[in-house]
């Protein structure tokens, strides 16, 4: 049956006017074309499959037929097509972070954020039985792209339940307010250390780089009640700190002078003693030399009392009995009244 049979597939106002030998041409160039078309395809996507990039902060994990086979570092890199090897680009180099109690709605010149709706997140009881609400931020990294791919089914959502779990068992077992104010460093660190030691216990390959508390306040019902336990306690803090000077001024003055007078006392003491005991030893020395020459040591000592005595008494004038006393010589150095002292000899 040709395409010219009146009783062809075709109406008369579409029936080609082709031979038998153009059938078959065209027939085959479409065999060809259908047979052509997928090898091309198949080349195509055997060519797009064989190979990958790896970004300078990325390490590619290849698999094949679903089991490890190795690490591949950045570059470009080629492997079995058609999905005999998959490669799994982890970014190992890059610093993540995962956000508790609030969420970073816009990055931009000014980040925005939004806390609501997560309360369940935030919202812990000290261990005085107060609510505090506290936001934040677990910053980590991929150390080894094995270890978190395989090793834990959710390696995120693991890392989310242990950060959470960890910070309401810390924060549950301290006061609210050593949360609040002086607390803060040691709850972070506290807090970095024991998630790092469970993500080891998992074997994960992920570090811990960072947990920083963003915000400790109370909730937003008791804030007044807490701002005014704030100013009291600041009051107090004040009246302490104002003693604590007046006492660092005053005890170490006190302290000072009770040495200085301690001091005084022991430099008199000390005085005395050695004046005691050389005006001892001195009479000592005397009374020996007058049992050796007693006349002479009378006569020395009544001498050296009177040199020390006589010039203590002011002017002496030695007279001798019935004569005129020289009244002249009284006014050389201005008048004068004091008694006359005569000495016989």
């Amino acid at each position: 049956m040709s395409f010219g049979d009146p009783k062809g597939p075709f109406p008369d106002f579409v029936r080609p006017q082709l031979s038998e030998e153009d059938v078959r041409k065209v027939l085959a160039m479409i065999l060809r074309v259908s047979v052509g078309v997928p090898i091309i395809l198949l080349l195509a996507v055997g060519v797009s499959t064989s190979f990958y990039t790896v970004q300078a902060e990325e390490r590619g994990v290849i698999r094949r037929f679903g089991n490890f086979t190795g690490i591949a570092d950045p570059g470009l890199h080629f492997k079995l097509p058609f999905g005999i090897d998959t490669v799994d680009i982890v970014a190992t180099e890059r610093v993540l972070k995962q956000e508790f109690g609030f969420r970073t709605t816009t990055v931009a010149e000014r980040t925005q954020y939004t806390t609501q709706g997560l309360e369940d997140e935030s919202l812990m009881l000290t261990g005085d039985l107060n609510i505090i609400d506290v936001s934040w931020v677990v910053q980590y990294r991929i150390s080894d792209p094995e270890k978190y791919l395989f090793n834990v089914r959710e390696p995120e959502r693991t890392l989310r339940d242990v950060s959470e779990a960890v910070m309401r068992r810390i924060v549950g077992n301290r006061i609210g307010s050593d949360v609040l104010t002086v607390g803060r460093v040691a709850v972070s660190t506290g807090a970095r250390k024991e998630i790092q030691e469970i993500m080891d216990t998992y074997d994960s390959g992920l570090i811990i780089n960072t947990v920083e508390l963003q915000d400790v306040v109370p909730p937003a019902r008791v804030q007044p009640a807490f701002n005014s336990v704030n100013v009291a306690r600041q009051a107090r803090e004040q009246m302490i700190n104002e003693a604590e000077k007046r006492r660092n001024q005053r005890v170490p003055r006190t302290e000072g002078q009770a040495l200085q007078v301690i001091a005084e006392a022991e430099g008199y003491a000390a005085e005395r003693t050695n004046r005691a005991q050389g005006e001892a030893a001195r009479f000592l020395s005397i009374l020996e030399e007058y049992e050796q020459a007693p006349l002479v040591t009378r006569q020395r000592l009544y001498l050296e009392t009177m040199g020390e005595v006589l010039p203590a008494a002011g002017r002496v004038l030695v007279t001798q009995e019935n004569q005129t006393s020289p009244l002249p010589i009284f006014g050389i150095d201005g008048p004068i009244s004091m008694p006359k002292t005569e000495v016989k000899p």
